[in-house]
């Protein structure tokens, strides 16, 4: 692991918050009033899908909850490329509306494959909500239908992203500055 800091604020756990009412308030006209599955993509949602989702039980929504694991890191700064299924949901996905819940939409590969995965197993529909929205990496064409910040080109930690398994408990996003 690499000498580094996470000093750099980039969003405050106020900021944050502000903005998971507000997407509260847009799950809230999207899928009010209908039965949903959420699904959230482990382990870096896990911070925002418990946040977003008290913010939609607030706005009346009440979904059933599952996860899925998947993993491209590892201990790194890039993605590999590769992206494996490390742990699989466990209700039955057939017919069903699912809103699938990332941390960052990077790269585009993780949220590919699990929208992919998931319409393959029968889903009627899968909306995509992200945290953060990092565009100029994209490799896939896919896009959030919900997201709370674009960020630019840097390497974000805290609110459930990591660097090498550390940093998902601080109450802020973060860059990492590498001190080399």
């Amino acid at each position: 692991m690499r000498a580094h800091h996470v000093n750099d604020i980039l969003y405050t756990a106020e900021q944050i918050g502000e903005r998971v009412g507000g997407l509260g308030d847009e799950l809230a006209a999207a899928f009010g009033g209908q039965d949903f599955i959420a699904v959230g993509i482990l382990r870096g949602s896990f911070m925002f899908m418990a946040d977003l989702l008290r913010a939609g039980a607030a706005r009346g929504l009440h979904p059933r909850i599952d996860f899925i694991g998947l993993e491209s890191y590892g201990d790194g700064t890039e993605s590999a490329g590769e992206v494996k299924l490390v742990y699989d949901t466990s209700l039955d996905l057939e017919g069903a509306r699912l809103l699938l819940i990332d941390d960052i939409l990077d790269t585009g590969l993780s949220l590919a494959r699990a929208r992919r995965l998931l319409a393959a197993r029968g889903a009627a529909s899968v909306h995509t909500c992200v945290m953060l929205d990092k565009p100029s990496r994209r490799q896939t064409g896919i896009r959030a239908d919900f997201t709370g910040f674009r960020v630019d080109d840097v390497f974000v930690v805290g609110y459930g992203l990591d660097y090498a398994g550390l940093h998902r408990e601080l109450p802020h996003l973060s860059r990492v500055v590498f001190e080399d």
